[in-house]
């Protein structure tokens, strides 16, 4: 066996120990921090539905995360909802299993993306800006909860660090979008001389280039459509805010709710530092920053430590295997590669689900209108004589003392006739 093959199992072996360690000191390490009496009694009253909405809220971010991806894509490159979620499960999985994982989940991302019909340079475009907009997003809602959080709690140094730190990465966000959009020749010039220095990677000196216009091109075109851009920001803002509100209701599940001012300040702080490329996805970076962070706000260690460690259970650890299975799947079941081949198969999958509905779907028949009683049905009903004077109408109630007149004729607009002189009888 040659020596690369042999790397690749050590790799992937270290790998799963890394995340097991990790697991084992998540789960049955920190706990212990606050009191193992303390978590059982804990535990013991925590409401056991409170944990399924968490997970619920948790499903909803994922798919904004999914639908902001979507929003990034031209639609005429669009794969579909089924095949992007696939696609960022995997890429997902792959970032909370190797340390600094983004960039090699961004790597997956882009060759799943690309395979699925989608072109190199929306490809990049849409993955740039999905990863430095939701960077955005999250420094906007850390400040904005910082500056709500401040007549209350009042300032803290501890978050100077990370205010500023979030402010250094939006001036670089800003001038990197200023550069995309107004400095063409400036930018192409630098271009131009980068691509004749990266020879060793044996690529044509025009296409680094022509690949930067392309780009620039689609950040012109993203900063222009207000329409896109306001989608693209509501699922970022959507993604971030359900993820926090899980977190909030995991830990009321365990019976303390905390003030939302503090969760969003504890929680940007932590995604902010977990950001950092020291472990996989954040672990361990951000659950000791988010438990310390909300003791310092009141609450019970114990029910932070239990809150924190389940919401990861569903954000940082239920993800991976999901993931796995969705790359299986796009192994198995790749996607189409084109509009063309897409629009069969939905058009194959309606046909299949008309046909589970005509299969086992019965057919009820339809309920015979009501139909209102008749005058006949009202006399024979009450089993009482009319009066002479009443008139008979459809809605008058009949009298349980009036005689009926046996000549009388019953219709529904003319009254009795009373003591009516009977008919001569008809010559033979």
């Amino acid at each position: 066996m040659s020596p690369g093959r042999r790397r690749w199992p050590r790799t992937v072996r270290r790998l799963a120990e890394l995340l097991i360690v990790g697991f084992i000191l998540e789960y049955f390490v920190v706990p212990q921090i606050g009191g193992t009496h303390k978590a059982i009694h804990v535990l013991a009253e925590a409401n056991p539905f409170l944990p399924v909405l968490g997970l619920g809220l948790e499903a909803l971010s994922l798919f904004a995360y999914f639908e902001l991806t979507r929003s990034l894509i031209p639609k005429s490159e669009d794969p579909g909802l089924a095949t992007v979620s696939r696609i960022q499960l995997s890429t997902l999985a792959l970032s909370h299993c190797v340390p600094g994982g983004n960039a090699a989940a961004s790597t997956l991302s882009y060759r799943l993306l690309t395979r699925a019909g989608v072109g190199g340079t929306d490809t990049a475009f849409a993955l740039a800006t999905q990863g430095l907009g939701s960077a955005v997003v999250l420094n906007i809602i850390f400040w904005l909860a910082l500056v709500a959080s401040l007549p209350i709690y009042g300032f803290r140094v501890a978050y100077l660090f990370v205010a500023v730190l979030g402010l250094l990465l939006m001036a670089f966000i800003a001038g990197l979008v200023i550069l995309m959009t107004k400095g063409d020749e400036r930018a192409m010039t630098f271009v131009n001389a980068a691509g004749r220095k990266l020879r060793f990677l044996h690529l044509d000196p025009g296409a680094l280039p022509k690949f930067f216009g392309r780009l620039v091109a689609r950040f012109k075109q993203l900063s222009t459509d207000r329409r896109q851009l306001a989608k693209a920001v509501f699922f970022a803002s959507a993604n971030w805010l359900f993820d926090a509100a899980s977190l909030f209701v995991f830990l009321g599940a365990f019976g303390r709710w905390v003030n939302p001012v503090a969760l969003l300040v504890a929680y940007g702080v932590a995604n902010i530092a977990a950001a950092i490329p020291f472990t996989p996805g954040g672990l361990g970076v951000l659950e000791l920053t988010l438990i310390g962070i909300l003791v310092g706000f009141g609450p019970p260690r114990a029910i932070v430590i239990l809150g924190v460690v389940a919401w990861r259970l569903v954000n940082f650890w239920l993800p991976i295997p999901v993931g796995g299975i969705s790359y299986l799947s796009l192994r198995v079941h790749p996607p189409a590669g084109n509009q063309a081949g897409l629009a069969k198969r939905r058009a194959l999958w309606r046909a299949r689900w008309h046909w589970v509905i005509e299969l086992f779907g019965k057919e009820t028949p339809s309920p015979i209108p009501a139909r209102s009683p008749s005058i006949i049905d009202k006399v024979v009903d009450s089993h009482a004589p009319l009066t002479s004077d009443a008139p008979l109408t459809s809605d008058a109630p009949l009298a349980s003392d009036a005689p009926l007149a046996s000549d009388a004729p019953l219709t529904s607009d003319a009254r009795l006739v009373p003591d009516a002189p009977p008919r001569p009888p008809s010559s033979p």
